[in-house]
């Protein structure tokens, strides 16, 4: 990592300006990885990347052009602006169209070297938990790794933001297998600061996953439609949130389909739902792609949505105001335990993953539930074969039955268990 990165983009946004743009930010990022890789239950690759990427937003008379580069050098920076003010010229004008201004700060976090010793051991015990504890697990893939990212922005505005980010990950893939039998893929895996803090079993809650891809080699059927309720496993809440945030993002804004663009300062959710931002987490920054600052934010207090988070082209082009959010989401946690809240079911499922496509513009989906359990009487029973379950993803933020004291925290997300009730099982 020899090269300079504020040096590169200062350069950079230099020869914009004298190409005749009259805005610009340039992004130069160099990360570096160390990776033990895991591959058919056996310990495989240990080898070292770099990347080097640096983005160009060009602007002028109101025409906007992008591109990115895997090559940093002088050459290739100058050959790309050249061909990127060819492309503004003959972009549709916009007057949307701007890049930040006076948007300063340096980050640095997480741990900036890799120590392979350490890596080698959450491999290590991976294995073993996988031959002692569930040996009818195979894990395909898998890896224990460190990024360490080091990032300048900059723009014609005056914005000068900078990190340099250091995290572990540890993730695996796989399939259970007895006899012809076998269960459907699974996988999980997180970013932390600190791999030492626990065995890599109790990491991301990887051995609970690989425990419980050896009980759905098995599976049963829903014995007839009903409708009942779900517990969405930290896994699955992911996708209920991200449907939140497209509603509340660029794309719903600007068609003018969002549910919620008009709710600011109502409730749209159970009180028993609160969404904090968690811009800082291990591997994360605290600015946006269109470089602003990003501040601690909470999206939704008990329910009530507090504000839209519009890039800042997308407010200019709407109207609304501009609220920075970058990527890391929490969800506070509530009182129930997750037993607790299994018990409080007559008829459902435990689920993990949701497979489907996008909810349509008034939220109603249909999908297929993945490495879930189904619920009778309060209890467990059984491994579900893939079931479909439909519903409207707005009403389920409204039928939140519970919240889990537990939480996954997987580094961008920390999430509980959800319990949402109404929907129509086939």
């Amino acid at each position: 990592m020899g090269i300079d990165v504020n040096n590169t983009a200062a350069m950079a946004l230099e020869e914009m300006s004298k190409a005749g743009f009259d805005q610009a930010q340039v992004s130069v990022s160099i990360s570096e990885q160390d990776e033990l890789n895991i591959n058919h239950n056996e310990p495989s690759l240990l080898r070292s990347t770099e990347d080097y990427a640096i983005s160009l937003t060009g602007i002028v008379d109101g025409r906007k052009a992008v591109m990115a580069l895997t090559d940093i050098s002088p050459h290739a920076i100058e050959s790309g602006i050249a061909e990127l003010i060819e492309r503004a010229r003959i972009a549709p004008q916009d007057e949307a169209n701007a890049v930040s201004e006076n948007q300063v700060g340096q980050f640095e976090q997480g741990p900036l070297a890799a120590d392979l010793d350490l890596l080698a051991l959450k491999v290590e015990e991976l294995l073993q938990f996988r031959a002692s504890e569930t040996p009818k697990m195979q894990l395909e893939e898998g890896a224990a790794s460190h990024r360490i990212s080091r990032e300048a922005v900059m723009t014609s505005g005056g914005s000068k933001l900078g990190c340099t980010v250091g995290a572990y990950s540890l993730s695996v893939m796989g399939t259970a297998i007895d006899g012809n039998a076998s269960s459907s893929f699974n996988y999980t895996g997180g970013t932390a600061n600190d791999l030492s803090q626990a065995h890599a079993s109790e990491l991301f809650a990887i051995g609970e996953m690989m425990r419980d891809t050896e009980q759905q080699i098995h599976t049963r059927s829903i014995p007839a439609k009903f409708v009942g309720d779900v517990i969405l496993a930290p896994t699955a809440v992911r996708d209920l949130l991200g449907w939140l945030l497209g509603q509340l993002q660029d794309f719903s804004l600007i068609a003018d389909n969002s549910l919620y663009k008009d709710r600011v300062g109502e409730q749209i959710a159970s009180d028993k739902l609160t969404i904090r931002s968690h811009f800082d987490a291990p591997g994360h920054t605290p600015y946006t792609g269109d470089a602003f600052l990003a501040p601690n934010l909470t999206l939704l207090d008990a329910g009530k949505l507090t504000c839209l988070v519009p890039s800042y082209y997308a407010s200019r082009k709407t109207g609304l105001p501009h609220t920075p959010a970058s990527s890391g989401w929490q969800i506070e946690p509530g009182v129930r335990t997750r037993a607790a809240m299994i018990s409080d079911i007559k008829q459902g499922a435990l689920v993990n993953r949701l497979s489907m496509g996008s909810p349509a513009a008034n939220g109603d989906f249909s999908g297929v539930i993945k490495n879930s359990f189904y619920i009778e009487g309060g209890r467990l029973s059984g491994a579900l074969s893939e079931t479909m379950i439909a519903g409207n993803m707005a009403n389920m933020l409204g039928d939140i039955v519970a919240v889990s004291k537990e939480h996954l925290d997987l580094g961008g997300t920390d999430f509980p268990w959800i319990s949402v009730g109404g929907l129509n099982f086939s």
